[in-house]
């Protein structure tokens, strides 16, 4: 195992007595994977797909090594990260094919990112020359090649360039930068990912794809070689994934889904829950040990797995919901409960408790959480001072 990975072990460890127990006699709250749900949303997606687009799924859903090999394994061409920290553990633990779809700045990013590149397959966004020589000039040092993809704004008016002219001339630029090599551009329909009414999500993701293919024809016009066209996520795998144009799909969150994804992506079931214990009842009201610290309630807030009762509010340590006299939850009771949205949730507990016919069955490490830098520190030095980090 990585060095880089130690505190991971550290943590697994701390987790370990809890392996054989049932999946309602944890310590709460407990983040909860049902393996064989999760197992069957990857070749769902897998199959749906069936390499045209390929699929490159994203880790920030999950942030899980075995996960991504999983997906690998069901054929997935590589995988997307959100950061360069999760892009070197994908790395080192063997995953050698990655997409960055962000851009990365300053000198210990640029030097990971760098560094990772003599290990793997690494291509990152980039939508302003300055970026791109922060990165050229990193790989300079580190003896590495770096695949770039122009990232252009379809919607989202955030990161991206914004014109046809502007992503030409920045192709035109990253000439001059040999250790970059252009593969191709990408682009995010994030803006129209949650809209419920799939005819108006349609329309949408379709006006953002005509925006991203607008650029890669102008930059074909130019004489350049466009390799991949990325978009797409898991509100829009199936719309956008219909364009024969577009080679690579980003989508992450099918994997496990939340209640913001229900209605969008029918095809997916519950993978992830969070089981919490009923800590307060008054005639109308339950209070789970599950707030904000606990589980995500970004876009929506999180239902109880079986019954759908949506949470009336999430506090910092506490999620509470409204019933009647004749509830049957009392203090004390074990529940799960569906995270509003998924990303969020895993980003904040430590493990999966990895759950096959009732029991847990494995400890599956989180990595990168929080910012992600943490366990990237001693590699970063490690490489500064010519030591070799082994795999």
């Amino acid at each position: 195992m990585l060095m880089t990975l130690d505190k991971n072990l550290t943590v697994v460890e701390a987790y370990r007595s809890d392996l054989g127990r049932t999946r309602d006699d944890l310590t709460t709250p407990a983040l909860l994977l049902d393996l064989p749900t999760v197992r069957k949303n990857i070749l769902t997606m897998a199959a749906s797909l069936n390499g045209a687009p390929r699929l490159r799924p994203h880790v920030k859903s999950h942030k899980c090594v075995q996960i991504a090999r999983m997906q690998i394994e069901a054929g997935a061409a590589g995988m997307t990260t959100a950061t360069v920290w999760e892009a070197a553990m994908m790395a080192r633990a063997g995953i050698d094919d990655l997409l960055i779809a962000n851009e990365v700045v300053g000198d210990e990013k640029t030097h990971c990112l760098a560094e990772t590149a003599r290990i793997a397959r690494m291509t990152v966004a980039v939508d302003h020359i300055r970026n791109a020589e922060m990165v050229s000039a990193a790989a300079r040092r580190a003896n590495s090649e770096i695949g770039v993809l122009i990232e252009v704004d379809v919607g989202m008016n955030r990161c991206g360039v914004r014109s046809a002219e502007e992503a030409c001339s920045l192709a035109k630029k990253l000439d001059s930068l040999p250790e970059l090599r252009l593969r191709g551009v990408m682009g995010y329909e994030g803006h129209c990912a949650l809209e419920v009414n799939r005819g108006v999500r349609a329309a949408k993701a379709g006006e953002a794809m005509n925006k991203l293919l607008a650029v890669a024809d102008a930059l074909e016009a130019d004489g350049f070689e466009i390799e991949i066209v990325s978009a797409g996520g898991t509100g829009t795998y199936d719309l956008t994934g219909a364009n024969p144009r577009i080679t690579e799909i980003q989508a992450g969150s099918y994997v496990f889904m939340d209640v913001t994804r229900l209605p969008i992506a029918p095809a997916f079931e519950i993978g992830l829950t969070v089981l919490c214990t009923v800590v307060s009842r008054t005639a109308d009201t339950v209070v789970l040990d599950c707030g904000k610290k606990a589980i995500g309630a970004d876009f929506m807030l999180p239902r109880l797995k079986g019954s759908g009762l949506p949470a009336r509010a999430c506090a910092e340590e506490h999620l509470l919901f409204d019933v009647d006299d004749n509830h049957p939850l009392e203090v004390g009771d074990r529940v799960e409960v569906i995270s509003g949205y998924c990303p969020i949730t895993v980003n904040i507990h430590e493990v999966y408790h990895v759950i096959e016919d009732g029991r847990v069955v494995d400890i599956w490490p989180i990595l990168t959480r929080g910012t992600g830098c943490g366990p990237l520190r001693r590699f970063i030095c490690s490489q500064r001072n010519g030591l070799v980090t082994q795999r």
